[in-house]
């Protein structure tokens, strides 16, 4: 991946734009406005994936953006905020911002909480392979409208499938919803960062 440029940006600049995260069906509803945002370590067995598998592909991604971002001083799993990275691609530069997963504290209907993996699963299964406790962004206190919109897993980390591409979903359950419109929940990370929801399988070939 050829990285050109890393611009850092502190943990201040981060919650204020996490508080502007819009529902991508209810885009009026900021859903972590009056939440209590902190950057935390916490070791992954604390954590509650909400999906099934891991894409393999995917995988192989997040360590390449590890490797690429150490060359320009930067720990993937301690960034202490967010960075926006400039890579150079074959129709000119684009920008990619980068933040730690987002961790919600969860409360299930037989009483327990859980910390659950909004966002940055294949990363914090890196950090598992690394033995790193890395950092994340824990919220608490999400409107109990609006919990994330899957349950976490009853056997966390156990059990996860590692394939090579992504299922048939007709054939396959990534993920128990708590709704049958999911995405009425689903949390709009892209409305107000850089290319966070774009694939980066073309970057890896591009230097």
């Amino acid at each position: 991946m050829d990285i050109v440029k890393v611009t850092r940006h502190n943990a201040t600049a981060l919650v204020e734009r996490l508080r502007c995260v819009p529902l991508f069906k209810q885009p009026e509803v900021r859903v972590y406005a009056d939440a209590l945002i902190s950057l935390e370590t916490i070791h992954t067995d604390c954590l509650a994936p909400t999906q099934n598998y891991l894409w393999l592909a995917e995988l192989r991604k997040v360590q390449e953006l590890r490797w690429s971002l150490a060359h320009h001083g930067v720990d993937l799993f301690r960034l202490e905020g967010f960075v926006t990275y400039t890579v150079q691609t074959p129709e000119g530069p684009e920008d990619y911002d980068v933040y730690p997963p987002i961790v919600e504290e969860s409360f299930e209907a037989d009483g327990r909480v859980a910390l659950l993996i909004n966002d940055g699963m294949h990363r914090l299964y890196l950090a598992r392979l690394e033995w790193v406790v890395p950092q994340v962004v824990y919220v608490r206190g999400v409107p109990r409208d609006y919990p994330y919109y899957a349950f976490p897993r009853p056997g966390g980390w156990e059990g996860l499938d590692l394939l090579a591409d992504n299922p048939d979903p007709q054939k396959y359950l990534k993920k128990c919803h708590r709704l049958r419109d999911n995405k009425r929940l689903y949390r709009d990370f892209q409305a107000v960062f850089q290319n966070v929801g774009r694939s980066r399988s073309r970057l890896l070939t591009s230097g």
